[in-house]
């Protein structure tokens, strides 16, 4: 009972939070002035990483990683203006 209701609601909105999360973060690193095109950079080489394997889609907190790959590439062109906008202003950060 408890891992069918886990698999049936607890998982789906887990999911949906993640995807939430990847929409506001990706947004900030634009507005921060970080380009929001390598996001999928970095989902590519969490891909990589992790050696490609992971539990049924159903079974997971997380969305597939190529969805959201996708959904990352799609956002990313709605946000370069917020993030030229951001380098304009010179927010420009230095990390590494």
């Amino acid at each position: 009972g408890g891992a069918a209701l886990q698999a049936a609601f607890l998982l789906p909105c887990s999911r949906v939070q993640e995807s939430e999360a990847d929409v506001v973060g990706q947004q900030l690193m634009a507005r921060a002035g970080f380009d929001p095109r390598a996001a999928v950079g970095l989902w590519q080489n969490m891909i990589n990483a992790s050696g490609g394997s992971r539990p049924p889609q159903w079974l997971s907190t997380h969305p597939d990683p190529q969805s959201r790959i996708g959904e990352l590439q799609n956002r990313a062109t709605g946000l370069v203006p917020s993030y030229e906008q951001a380098r304009s202003a010179g927010r420009r950060p230095a990390c590494g």
